[in-house]
């Protein structure tokens, strides 16, 4: 097995086959863990009792609900705060390293507010995340075609928003295709900001589908680079096949086992 511990976040994937025989080829791949995108519920805890039958983990969930109204709005953080604190609790019995979380959109704010607003949300949750041993990962995602005024669009605004909060447990969530829309310049961004990195996104662009010769990022030196940083965590992949599922996960895994 390669350096990179690979992820999948299954509802993209599942298609002719049972949630069971999916994470037992899965595994055989190679992949040593799969995500959620709920907090609770069914098929929640069939994936986590399967997944430990396999031999593979559950990287990553949501944290709390709602991504276009998020962090930065203050008449959130109530209901915010209960939701992670929720979710910290799950992630801690089930071992889930990370939790996803989203600031929401602009609405007319500016950088400074949105960092300053957000900080006082996380504020209320990094102690206990602290005490649970559980990553916040805020997702950095391109406002300009997925997520219309989004703003965590950008990895210098993320930085600083965990500077401003200044813990441990509060990180980002990098994902690759959001951020060649927005940035490019992937591996040097990744060099200089992967300690606010928590957990890492992959999917080919244009389109979001398959990391193939279809599209424009060039992805085995890009998880070199996540590797030469001592990143020990997971790279989940989120992209649409176009083809075959369970082929898109196989190739994908090829390709990202630097």
């Amino acid at each position: 097995m390669g350096r990179i511990k690979q992820s999948y976040c299954y509802p993209l994937y599942q298609s002719g086959q049972s949630l069971e025989e999916l994470i037992a080829s899965s595994a055989e791949i190679g992949y040593a863990a799969i995500e959620l995108w709920g907090r609770s519920g069914a098929p929640f805890d069939d994936i986590c009792e399967l997944a430990e039958k396999h031999g593979i983990v559950v990287a990553s969930m949501c944290g709390h609900d709602s991504l276009p109204s998020g962090l930065n709005t203050r008449d959130n953080h109530g209901r915010i705060q209960e939701e992670l604190h929720e979710s910290i609790d799950i992630a801690a019995d089930r071992g889930i390293p990370g939790l996803i979380c989203f600031s929401g959109n602009r609405n007319g704010l500016s950088d400074e507010e949105g960092i300053e607003i957000c900080a006082e949300g996380l504020d209320r949750v990094k102690g206990y995340a602290e005490e649970k041993g559980v990553n916040l990962n805020v997702e950095l995602l391109n406002s300009k075609v997925d997520h219309p005024d989004y703003q965590c669009d950008r990895t210098p605004w993320g930085v600083e928003l965990c500077k401003a909060v200044g813990s441990p447990r509060v990180k980002l969530l990098y994902d690759i295709y959001h951020m060649q829309i927005m940035e490019g310049d992937l591996i040097r961004t990744i060099q200089e900001s992967h300690e606010h990195i928590g957990h890492y996104h992959t999917a080919g662009n244009p389109g979001r589908n398959d990391m193939d010769e279809t599209q424009e990022i060039y992805y085995p030196p890009v998880m070199q680079a996540i590797a030469d940083t001592g990143y020990d965590l997971y790279v989940g992949h989120e992209f649409s096949p176009t083809g075959d599922k369970l082929d898109a996960l196989k190739a994908a895994f090829e390709t990202c086992d630097v």
